[in-house]
């Protein structure tokens, strides 16, 4: 019996993990059509596979971002600037074809929704404040509450003053990195299991009524991101390495953007991305920084949340919006998105801020965050799918390293 176990369990082993997070989004989907109050029970599951992403990430971050400056060598392959760039571009370029498809497909909403308690900001004043506080957090306080922008801020002051420590002080930062590296890989082992109970859990508490009763602001927002993630993207990648950049994208949006729907995180899907750009023999100076960074500052599926939603407050009360000005709200909605800081509807909370350039109160525009958090289940999980795997998609183009294995 024992070797009959073993034998199953090989198989299952020797089965690509997507194809086992594949065959586990079916499980989970049967499972909560069939018997939803079972498929309730497997929510911890879910839970469990979450959390771990979010306990071992931000350590991950900080160790491993503070080995890859104290190590890097004069002639490193590390370059920053040009993935920072793309970050902005595509987040920019997101907005605007919200801004493009809002005008086509004009969206109207039913405003008769209680506020939903939340203290959005109130300015870009005290966006910019906030991403200046975060950076000079308290070091354990930052790796406590997951604050990826003070992680990434001491983690790269370690590093730079690692780099006159000893050589042995070196190896013992990197070998410590690589060994909550092997913790990682174990973790991302058991997604399979986390991600059939969020999709049971998920299917089984709100069913599919909110594909109908928004239908056709989730087709608007859905469709924003499928052009980027598969018409923006690609043609940004293509001038830069001038290869055909779809085995990248459609890699990272299977192996990336898979798991990021349904942990709907950023900031937890950081460890995946971190294996897949691993797995793509991308340079470790690279995408230790860039992938922390892009789960703070490239979010386009947060800059498409923001300007479609209140482009479809702008309908709803009549207001006239001219497409300079809505370009305007493209600018903003970039700005605040990189202040989302990849939290789970995070992207939400800075919708009063956006309805504020149109003269809307705070009281209507907390009734459309409101209606963001009922689609949320559909429109976040999309969001932090596009923004995750974009991050391993530019690391990789920037990088001009899209490798044999695609």
């Amino acid at each position: 019996m024992t070797s009959e176990n073993s034998s199953v369990l090989k198989k299952i082993q020797s089965i690509n993990i997507v194809n086992q997070i594949i065959i586990a989004i079916v499980i989970g989907g049967l499972l909560a059509v069939i018997a939803p109050e079972i498929a309730k029970s497997f929510s911890m599951l879910g839970s469990l596979f979450v959390n771990a992403l979010k306990a071992v990430a931000p350590i991950l971050v900080l160790v491993l971002v503070a080995s890859s400056i104290a190590n890097q060598k004069e002639n490193s392959e590390a370059n920053l600037k040009p993935i920072v760039g793309l970050y902005l571009l595509g987040t920019l370029s997101a907005a605007l074809v919200a801004v493009t498809l809002s005008f086509v497909f004009p969206v109207e909403l039913t405003l008769n929704l209680d506020g939903a308690q939340a203290n959005p900001p109130q300015g870009l004043g005290e966006v910019l404040s906030t991403l200046a506080y975060k950076i000079v957090d308290n070091p354990i306080n930052a790796v406590a509450t997951g604050n990826f922008i003070g992680i990434l801020a001491w983690g790269l002051g370690l590093g730079f003053a690692l780099k006159r420590a000893s050589e042995s002080s070196k190896v013992m930062v990197h070998d410590l990195a690589d060994a909550i590296s092997s913790i990682v890989r174990i973790v991302i082992r058991f997604a399979p299991l986390g991600i059939m109970g969020l999709v049971a859990n998920t299917i089984a508490t709100t069913g599919f009524k909110t594909l109908g009763e928004f239908s056709h602001l989730v087709l608007l927002l859905l469709s924003a991101m499928v052009i980027i993630a598969l018409v923006v993207n690609p043609i940004i990648v293509y001038l830069i390495t001038r290869k055909n950049p779809y085995p990248l994208v459609l890699t990272c949006l299977k192996e990336s953007g898979i798991t990021a729907f349904f942990t709907r995180s950023s900031a937890a899907n950081i460890p995946v991305n971190m294996e897949l750009c691993k797995k793509l023999a991308l340079h470790e100076d690279t995408y230790s920084v860039s992938i922390p960074l892009g789960a703070t500052i490239n979010m386009a599926g947060a800059a498409i949340t923001i300007t479609v939603l209140t482009l479809a407050t702008a309908n709803t009360l009549g207001i006239e919006v001219d497409f300079a000005t809505a370009i305007l709200l493209s600018v903003i909605a970039s700005i605040s998105a990189c202040g989302a800081s990849g939290v789970a509807g995070g992207s939400l909370l800075l919708i009063p801020l956006a309805c504020g350039l149109f003269g809307i109160n705070n009281d209507i525009a907390m009734q459309v965050v409101a209606i963001g958090f009922i689609i949320g289940v559909i429109q976040d999980s999309a969001e932090t799918a596009l923004n995750s795997s974009t991050d391993v998609v530019f690391t990789a183009a920037a990088s001009h390293h899209i490798t044999k294995n695609l």
